[in-house]
């Protein structure tokens, strides 16, 4: 069902309007068709009423000759009109609300008319039995085969006048008429709310295209303050988070830069010291310690002026990225080789700073592997790139160590291969800002596989 519905706030939105919307307007047409047949059939008997004492009245009054005349004239289809000596209806009185008004208004216009209020009423699915069936005349025979109010109005000489009147059946409920007024109020209820949902919720959607950027790009333009009040307070604080994070950020990456720089003097004075040592052992020593020292300084602040530089992103082919890396790598006398068909993969990047990436991935590939083999795979949700080395690989407990500034591994990694264990820590944070990831994996027949994965 989730798939069939996708689960949004939209979506939410119009199924909580279109579901009350829906129970809202069939209890309104129930409540509507109840009242309007309880008016109808209230006003109905009101006129029936008046209908049978005006016959009554009528027929009480005309000379014995006349009154079958006159009933003959006032006999219809839905309303038969019977005189005999005896009545049509028992004893038994109908108490429902319907005969009650007919009672009420049969009454008051047969004391209006001046005639004897004795009368009787009942109810019938069909008039069978004397005196139906021997005076109802050939034209007039009863096609109704609902229910029908019985009426037997008694007149001054003993004789009585029946009357049976149909009932008219009410509109039913699920009728043609009260389906196609819900299609037509749901259809447009449904487009003016989608509408004006869609409306309310796209600052939504760019809220969270901002808040996913903010991930790989903290120096984005911030979000345009659009939408309602609640939206906009919240675009207002994302982007006042936004300009702190990048405000902290660009200070931290000062600081570094400026403590890497400020190191560069004392390292000098301490190496033209160290020229004036006598013990040639300690002297080497200590010419070591320094060059070190200035190999870790260079490298932070190199990486602090990566930081600080704002690359413009471009469309590039990672296929040609990648083959000018292993060509580089290969002129300089290393063994790497580059599996990748001929079709070209366009990405979106920083170039330089990707290539920085994965030139350190490879270089400590064939660093501490002997050897890299490249390969690229491509999809529709991300990028894969796979560096295999066939070296010692990295335990899976030491391999987020791995990643930390300044980290070597000496277990499984040479010192004297040099380096300052900023390479992979580099590479990390430059796929991290791309929304990519870096993960380590050892192989089951030996080396360690570097899988880059660059989200589309």
């Amino acid at each position: 069902m989730k798939r069939l519905i996708p689960d949004t706030i939209a979506t939410r939105t119009l199924l909580v309007l279109i579901i009350g919307l829906t129970v809202s307007h069939i209890l309104s047409v129930g409540l509507y068709l109840t009242d309007r047949t309880s008016a109808l059939m209230f006003t109905g008997g009101k006129h029936t009423g008046e209908r049978i004492a005006s016959i009554g009245q009528l027929v009480e009054n005309a000379p014995l000759a006349e009154r079958r005349r006159i009933v003959e004239l006032s006999d219809s289809a839905g309303f038969h009109v019977v005189l005999s000596q005896e009545s049509a209806i028992g004893e038994g009185q109908d108490n429902s609300w319907q005969a009650d008004v007919l009672r009420e208004a049969l009454a008051a216009h047969l004391r209006a008319a001046g005639m004897p209020v004795v009368f009787r009423l009942g109810r019938a699915e069909q008039i069978v039995g004397e005196p139906w069936q021997s005076m109802m005349h050939d034209g007039h025979q009863p096609s109704h085969t609902g229910e029908m109010i019985l009426a037997s109005l008694n007149l001054r000489d003993g004789s009585w006048l029946n009357f049976a009147v149909m009932v008219v059946d009410p509109e039913p409920f699920w009728s043609l008429r009260f389906v196609l007024s819900l299609l037509v109020m749901l259809l447009t209820v449904g487009i003016v709310s989608a509408l004006v949902v869609r409306h309310l919720t796209k600052p939504l959607g760019i809220f969270a295209r901002a808040a996913e950027r903010l991930g790989t790009d903290v120096k984005a333009p911030p979000m345009p303050e659009r939408g309602p009040a609640e939206v906009r307070d919240a675009i207002r604080a994302f982007n006042e988070m936004q300009r702190r994070i990048r405000r902290f950020v660009d200070d931290r990456t000062q600081m570094l830069a400026a403590i890497s720089h400020d190191l560069g003097t004392p390292i000098t004075r301490l190496r033209l010291r160290a020229e004036f040592v006598e013990d040639a052992e300690q002297q080497q020593k200590m010419l070591a310690d320094l060059d070190d020292m200035e190999k870790m300084v260079f490298s932070a602040l190199s990486f602090a002026r990566d930081e600080a530089a704002s690359e413009p992103h471009a469309m590039v082919d990672l296929r040609s990225l990648l083959q000018r890396v292993c060509d580089e790598m290969a002129d300089a006398g290393h063994d790497v080789t580059l599996g990748i068909g001929d079709q070209a993969v366009r990405y979106g990047c920083r170039p330089a700073a990707l290539r920085r990436a994965l030139t350190n991935l490879i270089d400590n590939a064939v660093k501490y592997g002997d050897q890299a083999r490249v390969s690229l795979q491509d999809d529709e949700n991300a990028v894969l790139i796979r560096i295999d080395d066939d070296g010692p690989g990295i335990p899976e407990e030491l391999q987020e160590e791995a990643f930390r500034p300044f980290r070597r591994l000496e277990a499984s990694r040479s010192r004297e291969t040099g380096g300052t264990g900023l390479g992979l820590s580099v590479a990390r944070t430059i796929v991290r800002a791309h929304g990519g990831d870096i993960s380590l994996i050892n192989r089951g027949e030996g080396g360690l596989r570097i899988e880059i994965r660059l989200p589309r």
